[in-house]
C-alpha cells in the first residue's frame, strides 16, 4: 500500500492554546500532516509532557511544550524566537489561545476587558510581528488566525471578545497584504461553536441552571444562531488548517473563512 503523502512533511508549527479543544485539535491535524510542532497552553507539565509523547509517537514528528505566558508581549514573542532557536525556523504560525467573559457593558470589569484584548488580539500581533521577518526572508510562512464568527458579527455582552475577534480578521487583511510578494499568506479562521469538551460541560451546566433538557439547550441556546443546528467538530479545523498550510492554499490569503452552519450567512 503506498502511503498517503503529508503535504507539510518537514515543516515547523506553533499552535497557541493548544494543550485542549481547538488549538489541540489544530495541533493534532498538523502532525498527521507531518509538522513538526510545538505547542502552548495552560494545564500540568506531566499530562502536557505526555500529550507531546503521544502525538510523536503516532505521528513519527517532534512535539515539544512552550509553556510562554502569552498575556505578556514578552512572553508571545518569545514563544516564536525560542521555536526558531530550537528548530532553526518556523513555518507555520496558529494563534488560537483566547478567553472569553460575558457581561453588560456597563459592567464589564476592566480587568478582564484587558486580558481578553491582550491574549485574543495582542498576542496574535506579537507572534506574528517576531515570525514574520524570518518567513519572509525564508519566502515561504502560512499564518492562520482563530477568530470567530463573532469576529463578523456581534452579539450582546460580548465587548470585549468581538471586540477583539474583530480586531483580528483586520489584522489578518493586512499581514496577508503585507506578506503576499514574499511567499507569506495569512487567514482567519471564524467558527460558531464547536464541539469540545468545555462546551459539552457547558451543555450539562446551563440545562441544571435552566432547568431545561440537554437538546433543548442545543437547539434554543447555543446554537440559535447556527442554521445547520450542528457543532463544527475540531476536525473541521484542523483540516481546514492544514489545507490553508499546504501548497494547495498558496493562492488564499486575507480570508476570514466562517465555519459556523450558515450563522454569519443570515
Amino acid at each position: 500500500m503506498t502511503a498517503q503523502p503529508r503535504p507539510l512533511a518537514g515543516r515547523i508549527a506553533i499552535v497557541t492554546g493548544s494543550t485542549s479543544g481547538i488549538g489541540l485539535g489544530i495541533g493534532r491535524a498538523l502532525a498527521e500532516a507531518g509538522a513538526d510542532l510545538v505547542i502552548n497552553g495552560l494545564g500540568d507539565r506531566p499530562t502536557i509532557e505526555a500529550l507531546c509523547a503521544e502525538l510523536a509517537a503516532e505521528h513519527g514528528v517532534r512535539v515539544v511544550y512552550d509553556g510562554a505566558d502569552l498575556i505578556e508581549p514578552a512572553g508571545a514573542a518569545s514563544l516564536v524566537s525560542d521555536t526558531i532557536a530550537a528548530f532553526g525556523r518556523v513555518d507555520v504560525l496558529v494563534n488560537n489561545a483566547g478567553v472569553q467573559h460575558v457581561s453588560p457593558i456597563e459592567e464589564f470589569p476592566l480587568e478582564k476587558w484587558d486580558a481578553i484584548l491582550a491574549l485574543n488580539l495582542s498576542a496574535a500581533f506579537h507572534t506574528i510581528r517576531t515570525a514574520f521577518g524570518p518567513m519572509k526572508a525564508a519566502g515561504w510562512g502560512r499564518i492562520v488566525n482563530i477568530a470567530s464568527a463573532h469576529g463578523l458579527v456581534a452579539s450582546p455582552f460580548k465587548s470585549a471578545y468581538v471586540a477583539a475577534k474583530h480586531g483580528v480578521v483586520g489584522l489578518t487583511k493586512t499581514v496577508a497584504l503585507e506578506g503576499a510578494k514574499f511567499g507569506v499568506t495569512c487567514n482567519a479562521i471564524c467558527p460558531g461553536y464547536v464541539w469540545t469538551p468545555l462546551v459539552e460541560n457547558q451543555i450539562d451546566d446551563t440545562a441544571k441552571a435552566r432547568g431545561i433538557s440537554r437538546e433543548e439547550v442545543i437547539e434554543t441556546v447555543l446554537l440559535a444562531a447556527q442554521p445547520s443546528k450542528k457543532f463544527a467538530t475540531v476536525e473541521e479545523l484542523g483540516a481546514l488548517t492544514v489545507f490553508l498550510c499546504s501548497d494547495a492554499g498558496r493562492s488564499i490569503t486575507g480570508t476570514a473563512l466562517p465555519v459556523d452552519g450558515g450563522w454569519v450567512a443570515q
